[in-house]
């Protein structure tokens, strides 16, 4: 059954319907549906193991984030299908959050999913733990006999050193994957959607991620974690900060290195890897610098 055959049996439309495909998605498939009434936003994508992806906890996570008033509703659901309210609104790109004014506004969405979608979780919740999911995707890729197999070994003692460096922990949970256009700016708010690895996670995480996937310069860096602490920066918050931002930044890596293997969707994952490779050795000189 194709992607159009699916969305057209849901049997949830009224009277005829366009669909279009959403460009951008890399774990799984969107597309903007139309019938005579609305617009919806239907993604499409089963479980992916290998990369920790639960439907049911994306599901629940979804519903949590939408009571907590961040994203936009469920309409429909069911396995390998989620249909979400269309928010008639502009993705983010890097350079908007480089822009102070803008994560100023980014800063207290994240502080609120932290803060409060837990409280409107049901069910079981996953745990999203960046140093489990490195040392997990290693030995995949070492089952595979990938081609970065033999860089693994430094990348995993690395790995080590940040999560000694990045304690004591915090827990709060995490949406932990904020690329620039998982946030929508509908000219009045922001929303924060697509919650494929949402878990329990240290805070610092997605602060790390969210500085490492959008290249905030270190003055934004610290009126970020300024913003967010509600307090003036000390020296062991920057460096455990940094710990996990190097962390975020190698299991990205690594994410794509599996991806490579694994994805049948089309992206240049080997590009994305590269990319990410350098950008994790750079900040992992910065992060050795400072200790």
């Amino acid at each position: 059954m194709t992607p159009e055959d699916r969305i057209h049996a849901l049997g949830i439309w009224q009277g005829p319907i366009e669909i279009a495909p959403i460009a951008g998605g890399i774990t799984n498939r969107n597309y903007l549906v139309t019938d005579r009434a609305c617009r919806r936003v239907v993604r499409l994508g089963d479980d992916i193991a290998i990369h920790h992806i639960n439907r049911r906890n994306e599901l629940a996570a979804s519903l949590a984030a939408h009571a907590a008033g961040l994203s936009p509703a469920v309409i429909h659901h069911e396995p390998g299908v989620l249909v979400l309210n269309f928010i008639e609104a502009r993705a983010l790109t890097a350079a908007d959050i480089q822009d102070v004014r803008v994560l100023a506004r980014v800063v207290p969405l994240v502080r609120a999913c932290h803060r409060h979608v837990a409280r409107h979780f049901r069910g079981q919740a996953m745990i999203f733990w960046v140093f489990h999911v490195i040392r997990d995707y290693a030995a995949t890729l070492t089952a595979a006999e990938s081609g970065y197999t033999q860089m693994l070994p430094a990348l995993l003692e690395k790995a080590e050193i940040l999560e000694q460096a990045a304690g004591p922990f915090d827990i709060a949970f995490g949406h932990n994957d904020l690329l620039a256009a998982n946030f929508l700016d509908d000219g009045k708010r922001l929303w924060l959607i697509d919650w494929d690895y949402a878990g329990f996670n240290t805070p610092l995480f997605d602060l790390g991620g969210l500085a490492s996937n959008n290249e905030l310069s270190k003055d934004a860096e610290r009126q970020m974690l300024e913003t967010y602490f509600d307090r003036p920066l000390t020296g062991d918050l920057w460096r455990r900060y940094n710990a996990m931002k190097c962390a975020s930044l190698l299991r990205e890596t690594l994410w794509s290195m599996v991806s490579e293997i694994h994805s049948t969707i089309d992206f240049d994952y080997a590009a994305y890897t590269a990319e990410n490779l350098a950008r994790f050795k750079r900040a992992y000189k910065a992060f050795e610098r400072d200790q």
